[in-house]
């Protein structure tokens, strides 16, 4: 069921960790570990997917000469390293601090504003500015990872935070959304080997059963959910998850308020 959650919301600007924070309370767990270490399966989705783009950066790196400051690999390593700082300084306290969810639906709500605000400021700005994936710069690389960085807090959605900077540096909502999937490469598969090496000790039997099916079942799911995703933003916008991210969190609250879920 965690799996399930994972792949269907993973690459959805509505908060991966949040859906998965509240989901394994609600199912009467606690395990930082385990939502954190599942998005492994998702992200492989995305490696699955994009493999022949990453296959043609990674050769333009290997043959050399021009444009390896624009290489997509090299953007992708630029736009991660600032969320992997912060994360790597930051980990324990997050885990301590903010995996609540109270924090959740705060974030929740919030994120769904400052949808509708951006969605607000692109109609002003039109269309006409909107760049694809290959135009991509280091400064774009740049203004994504600040943002990325916001989504350490859980329920603000990295997926979110990456496509609201790639929008903001001129990109298109589909060119957005896709260098937000392949941003999450490393920061994933990072956080994901971070998190299985504190947790190392209980690395065996029974709990490493449960993380390969939980990430087998995120794989699978994301695998259904990625391209139709794109599809959808090349002919509309992110309105409808803004108003579902306002009305998760105000249910998320009255769950809260009324002892379902502690806060």
């Amino acid at each position: 069921m965690l799996g399930i959650v994972e792949g269907l919301t993973e690459f959805l600007p509505v908060s991966s960790t949040g859906h998965l924070v509240v989901a394994n309370r609600l199912l009467g767990n606690e395990d930082p570990t385990f939502e954190v270490a599942i998005q492994a399966g998702a992200i492989t989705a995305i490696a699955v997917l994009y493999r022949q783009r990453l296959v043609r950066a990674l050769m333009g790196i290997v043959r050399g000469g021009a444009g390896l400051a624009t290489n997509l690999l090299t953007l992708i390593a630029v736009a991660a390293l600032p969320a992997t700082v912060l994360g790597l300084l930051a980990d324990d306290w997050l885990d301590a601090h903010l995996f609540r969810p109270a924090v959740v639906a705060a974030t929740t709500i919030l994120g769904g504003l400052l949808l509708i605000v951006l969605e607000r400021w692109l109609a002003r700005r039109g269309d006409r500015a909107m760049r694809s994936l290959d135009s991509l710069t280091l400064r774009d690389a740049v203004t994504v990872g600040a943002m990325q960085c916001l989504a350490l807090v859980p329920g603000t959605s990295r997926s979110a935070s990456t496509i609201a900077g790639g929008l903001l540096a001129g990109l298109s909502r589909s060119a957005a959304a896709e260098f937000s999937f392949l941003v999450g490469l490393p920061i994933l598969y990072g956080a994901c080997a971070l998190k299985l090496w504190k947790s190392r000790e209980a690395l065996r039997g029974e709990y490493l059963v449960d993380l390969g099916i939980g990430a087998a079942a995120s794989f699978v799911t994301a695998i259904l959910v990625v391209l139709p995703f794109v599809r959808f933003l090349q002919k509309h916008t992110f309105l409808p998850f803004a108003y579902y991210r306002i009305v998760a969190g105000i249910a998320l609250l009255a769950l809260i308020f009324s002892g379902v879920l502690r806060a």
